[in-house]
């Protein structure tokens, strides 16, 4: 996964447009601290906090692993009853010639146990093979197709694929319940299509995004048109205005969008699920 660089009045600052960026929680995130603010006179604050961060890698066991663990267990425990059932058989069998020996301390025989040689392999795990953006991307598109199918609706999965970036698109009529309030299923429907894909064949690597009817655009676009009112309304009030929750990719939409805007300054505040932007004014 690529870093992101990101500056801000303080580090936490920073470290939220970063968040904001990736798309993902703190505690799924990797952050490096490049360059701290410094103190100056009366208590002010000079330069500003500048930090790289990345999307933590997910360290997946690969299935075939798990499948040879459940194996050499099943094969030990059948070897251990076989052993068993052998040690049972002989102390019943008549002792046979083969099996004596005669004692060195005396005229006594001695039992010659029966020794069993059992090689048994080396339990190997395979190792993951590189994983490429389009494999990722057919089985995310697989997963999509049979959901479409599983909800009895009738669509069609396109993929884009952009080096790293997958953006998979799903077409068709009356998919809103695929998309959910204010996009929460389709957040989820995006959750498992990366499970699906991503983590099963453990790929650190790609960004996948999953769009339904359009919806995404239709939401930026709306973002868009109500970051820039409240952007005015701060202008002309001079006071700050704090935005409700929001998922990280709506804020991630008035972060890009007020970015040129020269009178307001965006931050993020809070910690998800309430972790919402606030709007202030550039001199404040």
């Amino acid at each position: 996964m690529q870093w992101v660089e990101t500056t801000g009045k303080s580090i936490e600052e920073a470290k939220g447009l970063a968040l904001d960026q990736l798309g993902v929680g703190e505690d799924d995130t990797d952050f490096e601290i490049l360059e701290e603010p410094r103190s100056g006179l009366f208590g002010r604050v000079k330069g500003e906090a500048r930090v790289r961060a990345r999307v933590r890698p997910t360290v997946v066991r690969p299935k075939l692993e798990r499948r040879d663990r459940k194996k050499g267990r099943d094969g030990r425990e059948e070897a251990s009853r076989e052993q068993g059932n052998r040690e049972q058989d002989e102390q019943s069998a008549p002792t046979s010639r083969s099996d004596t020996v005669q004692s060195t301390h005396g005229g006594g025989r001695q039992r010659r146990p029966q020794q069993q040689r059992r090689d048994v392999a080396p339990m190997t795990q395979r190792e993951d093979s590189a994983v490429s953006a389009q494999q990722v991307g057919e089985e995310a598109k697989k997963f999509l197709s049979e959901l479409v199918s599983a909800f009895g609706l009738v669509g069609t999965v396109d993929l884009r694929e952009d080096g790293d970036d997958l953006e998979l698109t799903v077409s068709g009529s009356d998919l809103g319940i695929m998309v959910g309030p204010r996009g929460n299923t389709l957040l989820a429907v995006q959750d498992l299509a990366r499970v699906a894909s991503q983590r099963r064949l453990g790929d650190h690597d790609t960004r996948l995004r999953v769009d339904v009817g359009g919806y995404r655009e239709r939401r930026r676009e709306a973002l868009s048109r109500f970051a820039i009112q409240i952007a005015d309304q701060v202008v002309a009030s001079g006071e700050a205005r704090s935005l409700e929750p929001m998922p990280s990719a709506d804020r991630k939409v008035i972060h890009d969008v007020l970015t040129d805007h020269a009178g307001v300054v965006t931050r993020s505040e809070g910690d998800d699920p309430s972790r919402r932007v606030v709007i202030a004014p550039a001199n404040d």
